[in-house]
């Protein structure tokens, strides 16, 4: 079993959480939490002997965890995740693994300099149901269309209107459309085309400064990706590939939820297969399958650099800056 640590205490964290622990391959260990009295309030519930901390040094030097979810926000990424692998533990750390390109690179270095793992936790390439995505599309090919949609009203957006300054909206903690619920649509067109010829994008600003909602075009050889991503509007809209020979349908890109093939002149076919509740299981199966063979996945580190670069270049096209692309990396 692997001896694990924890981040964070809010709903995400509590996901992974009962999702590693139903994989068998982990036991909770620790917490860390600013607050050491809500980090025990959170950690009574898994009825565990955890450790609680309220000092990150002492979290990272801890003997007895050997790998930490990072769940904290998007701008403490970084610096939580270099000294963690520092501290030669394995991380897995939320998606966007970092707040641009260059924070990439200098994570997995670090990683690699300490012979340690590091994973991003983007679920969705592991989903069975992307599974039945990646493997049917040979049977439409050649693409030519791809859309990928992922628009959701935000919850915290009324407070964003109401004056308060919540972290989803604010640049400070490298946040915005493309950096969370965007992210899901580029990462997994990444994930199954590779990285593109180029890239053109727009989006609407937020007086924060962070957008609120765009569009990418990605183009690749014969076909282009369409990307619409929003936190401040819903769509009922599925995405969709679509190839000569028919396409492709898939509900809730970033979930999975329903994959369907619509070969042309063919009745629909459903390709959707059972999966667990728990889907954040997948990927910490795939996390701890990485700590037992001792090395990271290659075309994992592979999405994770091009996303990176991906998501950097349409933050430079669009004008939403960080304080963090200021900042010297560590």
């Amino acid at each position: 079993m692997i001896k694990l640590g924890i981040i964070g205490t809010n709903w995400i964290t509590d996901s992974f959480i009962r999702a590693a622990l139903a994989s068998g391959q982990f036991e909770l260990v620790s917490v860390y939490s600013r607050s050491a009295d809500k980090g025990r309030e959170f950690a009574k519930q898994y009825n565990a002997d955890v450790t609680v901390f309220d000092d990150f040094n002492d979290f990272c030097q801890d003997t007895k965890t050997q790998a930490v979810y990072v769940a904290s926000p998007n701008s403490l990424h970084c610096e939580q995740s270099i000294a963690l692998l520092t501290a030669k533990k394995h991380v897995i750390c939320e998606k966007p693994l970092g707040s641009n390109l260059s924070q990439v690179e200098a994570m997995y270095n670090t990683a690699q300099a300490n012979n340690v793992v590091l994973f991003e936790a983007f679920k969705t390439p592991y989903l069975p149901n992307f599974g039945q995505l990646r493997n049917s599309l040979s049977e439409i090919a050649p693409l030519r269309k791809v859309l990928f949609n992922y628009c959701q009203y935000s919850s915290r957006y009324q407070k964003y209107l109401n004056g308060e300054n919540p972290n989803t909206f604010n640049p400070e903690f490298s946040n915005g459309s493309i950096m969370d619920i965007g992210y899901y649509c580029v990462a997994s067109a990444i994930e199954l085309f590779g990285e593109p010829t180029s890239i053109f994008a727009s989006a609407d600003l937020l007086p924060s400064g962070v957008d609120g909602h765009g569009s990418v075009l990605m183009s690749y050889a014969g076909f282009d990706v369409m990307i619409a991503h929003s936190k401040v509007s819903n769509s009922s809209i599925l995405s969709e590939v679509q190839g000569e020979k028919g396409a492709l349908s898939i509900a809730h890109l970033s979930e999975a939820k329903q994959v369907t093939l619509h070969m042309n002149a063919e009745p629909a076919k459903d390709l959707t297969i059972e999966s667990d509740e728990l889907s954040m299981r997948y990927e910490a199966e795939h996390f701890a399958l990485q700590i037992k063979n001792g090395e990271m996945d290659e075309a994992a580190v592979g999405r994770s650099l091009i996303t990176a670069r991906v998501i950097t270049k349409i933050r430079k096209q669009t004008g939403v800056i960080f304080p963090a692309d200021t900042s010297k990396v560590l």
